[in-house]
């Protein structure tokens, strides 16, 4: 059976006393759901928020690494970074990402390499922007993004691999996705990877969904077949949200 996950982002959010405070309120809510439970904090506050929740089943994960070891990358984190204070799962490919900071499917696919390299898992973010999608190109964008970045690994590199798919154009565009779109999304995703690696593969690989999840839409679309989870942003930074999503499964 697939892992349930839900991971909340933070993006660039909450300084060191709203991170202490977020944890603390996180403590308090109760899971009464199989999930598993991440959160990403800004670099910064990660070890903080490790140490924090180190004794709880609640994984403190990075939002994001580059691809090399070490060297002149001035203000940029490598994976074995991210190790040495207890990450080993790291985001990657965010729309945000691609958008803000230019990152390819190439400079992906050499960060997913270094994070597997090293041992971590990954939560390899896609997804249309609205254009592609009014074009009815939406499926040959989403295919391109995951062959680009991850169809060059070994079958056995996906047991390590965490999907998301982030529909850009329901986000913040005023269109809406139903829950009816993304199952038909993280379906041909999941054919998309059968085709190439085998339908034990395809079973086996965790499809988490980023489209404004919500406390009142999570259940909806939680209850797809072929969705295992959700990464959240804007309800994760509010600890009862966070958890009624993590508890909507």
């Amino acid at each position: 059976m697939r892992q349930q996950i839900v991971a909340g982002n933070w993006k660039m959010n909450n300084d060191l006393a709203q991170t202490e405070s977020l944890i603390t309120e996180l403590k308090k809510q109760t899971k009464t759901s199989k999930a598993e439970v991440m959160v990403a904090p800004t670099f910064t506050n990660l070890f903080r928020a490790f140490d924090a929740l180190r004794t709880t089943d609640i994984e403190v994960i990075a939002q994001n690494m580059h691809f090399a070891e070490n060297g002149a990358y001035t203000g940029e984190i490598s994976a074995s970074m991210l190790k040495s204070v207890g990450i080993t799962t790291v985001i990657l490919g965010h729309s945000e990402r691609r958008e803000y900071f230019n990152e390819t499917d190439a400079m992906l696919a050499k960060k997913v390499d270094a994070a597997l390299a090293n041992a971590m898992r990954v939560i390899f973010c896609f997804g249309e922007v609205l254009n592609d999608r009014k074009s009815s190109n939406h499926e040959q964008v989403v295919e391109s993004q995951i062959k680009n970045a991850l169809f060059h690994l070994e079958a056995s590199a996906f047991k390590n691999i965490v999907l998301a798919y982030e529909p850009v154009w329901a986000i913040g565009t005023g269109e809406t996705a139903s829950p009816e779109q993304a199952q038909d999304m993280h379906a041909f995703i999941r054919k998309t990877l059968s085709d190439t690696y085998g339908k034990t593969v395809a079973e086996s690989v965790s499809i988490l969904y980023g489209g404004s999840v919500k406390p009142n839409n999570a259940q909806e679309i939680f209850g797809k077949p072929d969705v295992d989870g959700g990464l959240i942003g804007g309800a994760a930074l509010n600890a009862a949200d966070f958890f009624d999503i993590v508890n909507a499964f």
